[in-house]
């Protein structure tokens, strides 16, 4: 409970809608049916990151107890709603569907020490080619599991609501909580979000200080009245 309450409260909400339309989440747990998208929707490994069972960490839901993203949002949507996943769909089956809306989790692979030094900074294949199918075709969410700030400026238009969950590890009901609205976002960014990494390194006070999300950003939403 304390490790799903963490995750909650450390999430971080970076886009709701557009600047001009309603708010995208909370997400309604009634739809007749949602498509959950992406590498990461349905790995405790990658939840959890480096240092996890093994220095590298590992991938997979064998090696720890715990509740994948994917699960979670079956565990939290109601009981008539279809929830299908599909690792990579293309764009035209998302299309021909009929989903509601897409959760699209996505991020890095896990890591530690310099086995996780990065020049680019990207989240792992086919993570963007699975956000420009998804959310260029429905209403979509975006999840990045992460263990810093990554490249996702050049996606921001496709993506109707962006969540940054960091490295939640093995309580993934935690960020259902917050997307269904179980829990409101409260989370703040604890470092500056960068837009390119020709940016970098890029602080607060900086000449060139120009983020993509400034240090201490982070959207709120109300925990839903039905909960």
């Amino acid at each position: 409970e304390l490790a799903r309450e963490a995750v909650r409260k450390s999430l971080v909400l970076l886009k709701n809608g557009a600047p001009d339309d309603k708010p995208v989440l909370p997400l309604p747990k009634k739809a007749p049916k949602v498509l959950v998208a992406g590498s990461h929707a349905d790995n405790l490994g990658y939840q959890c990151g480096g240092w996890t069972i093994q220095w590298q960490g590992l991938s997979g839901n064998n090696l720890t107890e715990g509740t994948t993203i994917l699960t979670a949002i079956k565990n939290t949507v109601d009981p008539k709603t279809d929830v299908v996943y599909q690792e990579n769909p293309d764009s035209d089956y998302v299309k021909s569907n009929k989903f509601s809306y897409a959760i699209v989790i996505v991020g890095e692979l896990p890591y530690a020490e310099t086995f996780g030094d990065s020049m680019n900074l990207t989240i792992s294949a086919p993570g963007y080619e699975t956000i420009t199918n998804v959310c260029g075709a429905i209403k979509c969410v975006v999840v990045v599991i992460s263990g810093r700030p990554v490249v996702i400026e050049p996606y921001m238009a496709h993506m109707d609501a962006l969540v940054a969950a960091w490295l939640p590890g093995t309580e993934g009901q935690g960020v259902a909580d917050v997307l269904f609205g179980n829990y409101g976002f409260t989370g703040k960014l604890s470092r500056t979000w960068f837009k390119t990494v020709d940016q970098l390194p890029m602080n607060v006070g900086d000449p060139h200080y120009d983020p993509l999300f400034p240090f201490g950003f982070g959207l709120t939403t109300e925990p839903t009245k039905d909960y």
